[in-house]
Order: structure tokens, then sequence, then C-alpha cells
């Protein structure tokens, strides 16, 4: 079993930035792919960023693309969300997930944390 629990979100200003953390306890999550996904108020959960097994492949939505950064700390068995340039509309709770396959869907969710931010 893997637990995952979220942290760094908080209040910014448009224009800030934050940093997310998903730690994992239970069993390291190096080989996992990692995703992190997002649920702003009166929306349906989307996808933000995905990191891939050890090797790090990363992939990120179109609407972050270029300010959001998804990285892992595989000695700290975490993953982390960087967010600059934050929008209002980045406003939501945040969700770390993790898989151990491709053709599996998320299997593991932490309990979010969330992201305001003020224009």
């Amino acid at each position: 079993q893997v637990q995952l629990v979220e942290s760094g979100g908080g209040l910014v200003q448009a224009g800030g930035s934050l940093r997310l953390s998903c730690a994992a306890s239970g069993r390291s999550i190096s080989s996992d792919e990692v995703g992190w996904f997002r649920q702003g108020p009166g929306k349906e959960r989307e996808y933000v960023a995905v990191i891939r097994w050890s090797g790090g492949s990363t992939y990120y939505a179109d609407s972050v693309k270029g300010r959001f950064t998804i990285s892992r700390d595989n000695a700290k068995n975490t993953v982390y969300l960087q967010m600059n340039s934050l929008m209002p509309e980045d406003t939501a709770v945040y969700f770390c997930a993790a898989r151990t396959s491709l053709f599996q869907a998320y299997t593991y969710w932490g309990q979010g944390t969330q992201v305001t931010v003020s224009s």
C-alpha cells in the first residue's frame, strides 16, 4: 500500500509561485508514474502533469506548460510541482496520484491541497 500526502498549497497573488509536494510512504514510488491533478470550483478534475518511472519523462497539460514543472526526488520518495506565474484560473484543489502501469487507473491518491490565486 502507498499513502500519498500533499502539502505546500496556500494563498498567493497572481504572478506568484508555489511548490507542492507529494510525499509517499509505505513503499518506494521511484518506479511509479506520478501525476498531479486539480479540481477547481464547480469543475471536473483535470490532469495537470505527470512524471514517468525512474527515468523521469514529463508531460504537461497545455494550460500549465511553460509555467509548471514536475520533478521527483527518489531519495525522499517525493514528487514536486513547481508552479510559477500563477493565475486565478489555477485556483483548485491539487491532488497527486500514483500508478505502477500505464494500463492501470491511478491507484493511490492523496487528500489534496488547496491552491488559491488572487487577482
